[in-house]
């Protein structure tokens, strides 16, 4: 049995990327990764065919449904509805969350990305169900990534009641300069894909998240 929405952790989401990752497949690498502990992945496909993104889905989906974990697409609300995905991370030039939301019906899962509290409060109230801020550090992964300050942050965690996943530039190394923003996890693509390791990255970062939320 999957988890229901309420009872989701957000500890450490894992965002794919092929182009950075070590082994061979996105299964491979996801694999390693929920073995290593990361708890929800999303699976970011932008330069393949839909049919592609499709057929990857549907074997991600059966490594997330072995570990009990969401299985997150990105933007493609029709993906997520072909595979039976848990939902669907959508940013601020996609489909609005409110069109997301009334495709995929209340129980999946709606993230949105945010960098300040004016589109905290929208997602909000588009029916999102977490958000994603950042990048919180200079990131390799979106060359035109802006960065949201801890200041910021800390608004938007004032401003909106739901759960918050840091992202952008997280390494094992800076993470804990997050402590006291009350956020409910931390979104990592290359300090886990492109470790020589996976399983190993995701486990350490994994108990970096735990030390960051017990302080």
């Amino acid at each position: 049995m999957k988890k229901k929405k309420e009872n989701i952790d957000y500890a450490l989401y894992l965002c794919t990327d092929r182009g950075l990752m070590s082994t061979d497949t996105v299964e491979e690498a996801v694999r390693q990764a929920a073995l290593g502990g990361v708890t929800m992945v999303q699976l970011r496909e932008k330069d393949c065919s839909a049919k592609e993104f499709y057929e990857t889905a549907l074997c991600v989906k059966k490594i997330t449904d072995q570990f009990q974990i969401p299985l997150i697409i990105n933007d493609r609300v029709d993906i997520a509805l072909a595979v039976g995905a848990d939902g669907v991370h959508v940013g601020q030039s996609d489909l609005p969350a409110s069109e997301a939301r009334r495709l995929l019906g209340p129980d999946k899962i709606v993230g949105v990305s945010a960098r300040n509290v004016e589109q905290a409060k929208k997602a909000a109230a588009d029916g999102a169900d977490y958000l994603g801020v950042g990048a919180m550090f200079a990131t390799g992964t979106k060359q035109d990534a802006k960065v949201t300050s801890r200041e910021e942050l800390c608004r938007i965690r004032a401003a909106v009641e739901l759960p918050i996943v840091a992202i952008g530039g997280i390494k094992k190394d800076n993470i804990l300069q997050l402590e006291g923003t009350g956020i409910n996890g931390v979104a990592v693509v290359s300090a886990i894909i492109a470790a020589p390791d996976i399983k190993a990255a995701a486990t350490e970062l994994a108990e970096r998240v735990k030390e960051l939320r017990e302080q």
